[in-house]
């Protein structure tokens, strides 16, 4: 006779408490938003990024759309974006196909993020205000918010980066999203193994 498996005598897992449980929506909701994106020849950070929880954003019918391509020229650790120093070539109609997408999706909230382009001589700051512009030309209704990199980068001097840095701040904020958000991700002690190539004070 068989001796019983130690395993046997584990309870069964008690099933998680309602707060905890989530929908992820249908197949055809996830199709749905996926179609539209990959139609767009669009990014987004849910996809980019892998996040385990873009099947609840795509059954409620959003994304966060991800600007200036895939590849984010930072090498942040706990980020799945692919990296590298050679970033996709902007894209000239990306603006307005992200305004597209948003009009055939519906939404009357959107966000936008985008990669770390320390390539670009404004670091992408312009990128979200020709994107904002042409979501709000085709429904001014439509709620923004954003998501942004530390647009740090370009000066050795100090002075010259902060201002630079504030500058294209500015561009964005005089663009007025409903939310501008800037993620810390860890605390100070940790930035370097974190966020590579980004400090905890110039954020």
């Amino acid at each position: 006779m068989n001796k019983p498996s130690r395993y046997s005598q584990i309870r069964p897992q008690e099933r998680l408490p309602e707060w905890l449980r989530r929908p992820i929506g249908t197949v055809s909701q996830l199709e749905t938003v996926q179609g539209l994106v990959k139609a767009g020849g669009l990014h987004t950070i849910c996809e980019e990024g892998r996040c385990p929880n873009r099947a609840e954003c795509y059954a409620a019918g959003t994304a966060t759309f991800l600007l200036g391509g895939s590849i984010c020229t930072r090498s942040c650790a706990f980020c799945q974006v692919e990296k590298g120093r050679a970033p996709m070539p902007l894209d000239p109609l990306e603006a307005e196909r992200v305004a597209d997408a948003v009009k055939d999706m519906g939404l009357r909230y959107v966000v936008l993020t985008a990669v770390a382009r320390d390539d670009l001589a404004d670091h992408g700051a312009t990128l979200f205000t020709t994107t904002m512009a042409a979501i709000r030309q085709r429904n001014p209704l439509v709620q923004i918010e954003v998501l942004t990199p530390d647009f740090w980068g370009g000066h050795s001097d100090l002075t010259a980066g902060l201002q630079a840095q504030r500058k294209r701040l500015s561009t964005v904020l005089e663009a007025a999203p409903v939310c501008f958000n800037h993620n810390l991700e860890t605390v100070e002690r940790l930035q370097g193994e974190v966020r590579r190539g980004a400090t905890y004070s110039r954020s």
